[in-house]
């Protein structure tokens, strides 16, 4: 432990490109999807399938990395992951058919679904308790800087390459990225690991593709009609979840394991993640609210989110560096705070650029909060050491399902109302008063206990 901690400064720029590798191709890609409608005569259906699909296999890919992570060691896993997204990269860039491109984004999202939980288990074993919550800040500050320069640079390789090379671009940086990470990351696993949970993998992977087809099928679709029923799989997903949660409690080596979930700690940073997760989906509405309350063209109105990007680019590592001063409850307490004023304001009688960008302010230095630094801090405080990536892992399940109902919820509420301005404003005002009720569980993050402390220094 003593050697990987000295390694610390050394490997957060190699976390850092991996993760912005991830980042910047859900961001990047956005400017091109006219262009891959037109290559492969697909609609705009088709088109958002290019985001849903990676989307929905980051999700499922998660849980399985994180633990690979946790039983064969930090780097083979990392490597293994962006050289996997490399490689779908590449199946992307070279595609001969829409249904080749939407399976190289599977291959890219599965990859990408591990970097961050391996990125953030590999903070937790290299950095003391004290620069842990800086460190994950800078790292989490990718998100923000990838979605400010995502769809400029998308733009400007979109213009004099075509969009197979937003896709090439990724080959050198992955090539790299591996080099590195193999020369730097620690390498230590467990010795004598059991044999792999595949009845609980293959259970988990199946409940959160119901829940997410579900989900998609509740809230996609044009004017409510969707292509799939939604009803049955969002039956299914629940059932499968219990006896996933059942088979857990007896395998050896669970590839989620049912103890991560036991502190009080934990069970009330789950209940964020997902509320958070609510949260950031709701931004994705906000150029719909700014077409119909600034009266801008939809172009126009995807411009208007910078304020709320580039404050989550400066609030992550600012949320970082309050961690180390003043522990993990103020910060989601402020965190909660900012994002429930910003979602109530949007959903007041206001109007004007002014309203816009204050209130997306204010959304953007609350989600800086939430999907930061201070929720991943407190998973590394309360894993053992070798159960921190499926921690982390854990967490980014939880703000995907939250992700995922807060599309449906967020679209439907705003349907409810006949859409259009007044749609929007309820949507957000059902948004503002959910975050308002997770005060309390911020308020809940109370300094560790003792005892965990101590259990932790043991297995340390």
């Amino acid at each position: 432990m003593t050697d990987d901690r000295a390694n610390g400064p050394r490997v957060l720029p190699i976390l850092f490109l991996g993760v912005l590798m991830g980042a910047l191709d859900i961001a990047i890609v956005g400017p091109a999807l006219r262009s891959l409608g037109a290559t492969f005569g697909v609609g705009t259906r088709g088109q958002s399938a290019v985001f849903s699909v990676y989307v929905l296999f980051a999700l499922l890919g998660t849980p399985v990395m994180a633990k690979l992570s946790d039983r064969r060691g930090r780097r083979s896993v990392y490597v293994a992951d962006v050289a996997l997204f490399g490689a779908g990269s590449a199946i992307v860039a070279l595609a001969p058919s829409f249904v080749v491109l939407l399976a190289g984004r599977a291959v890219q999202g599965f990859a990408a679904g591990g970097v961050f939980p391996v990125a953030a288990a590999v903070i937790g074993d290299t950095f003391p308790p004290e620069r842990r919550g800086r460190a994950l800040g800078l790292v989490g500050a990718v998100f923000g800087i990838a979605f400010l320069v995502g769809p400029v640079l998308g733009g400007v390789i979109l213009r004099f390459l075509g969009w197979r090379w937003l896709f090439v671009v990724n080959l050198p940086m992955a090539l790299y990225v591996c080099a590195a990470a193999w020369r730097t990351l620690p390498s230590a696993g467990r010795t004598g690991v059991p044999r792999a949970d595949v009845a609980g993998t293959a259970l988990l992977l199946a409940a959160l593709g119901s829940l997410a087809l579900g989900l998609t099928a509740l809230g996609g679709g044009e004017k409510g009609v969707s292509p799939l029923p939604a009803w049955p799989f969002l039956a299914v997903a629940p059932a499968l979840a219990f006896v996933f949660w059942q088979a857990e409690k007896r395998a050896v080596d669970p590839i989620l394991h049912p103890a991560l979930l036991r502190p009080r700690r934990m069970v009330l940073v789950s209940l964020l993640a997902v509320g958070a997760g609510v949260a950031e989906t709701g931004s994705v509405f906000l150029p719909g609210l700014a077409v119909e309350s600034l009266h801008v063209t939809p172009h126009a109105a995807s411009f208007l989110l910078l304020s709320v990007v580039a404050a989550m680019a400066i609030g992550s590592p600012l949320a970082g560096r309050m961690l180390d001063r003043a522990g993990a409850r103020p910060v989601v307490v402020a965190g909660v705070a900012l994002t429930a004023v910003g979602a109530a304001l949007y959903a007041g009688p206001w109007t004007g650029m002014l309203w816009f960008h204050g209130s997306g302010v204010l959304v953007g230095l609350g989600l800086s909060a939430l999907l930061g630094a201070p929720l991943r801090y407190v998973a590394l405080e309360e894993a053992p050491a070798r159960e921190r990536a499926s921690a982390q892992g854990a967490l980014v399940l939880f703000t995907g399902v939250g992700q995922l109902s807060g599309s449906a919820a967020v679209g439907s509420l705003a349907a409810l109302r006949g859409g259009g301005l007044e749609g929007y404003r309820f949507a957000f005002g059902v948004v503002a008063v959910a975050l308002a009720l997770l005060l309390p569980a911020a308020a809940g993050l109370g300094p560790r206990r003792r005892e965990a402390q101590v259990r932790e220094r043991a297995a340390g």
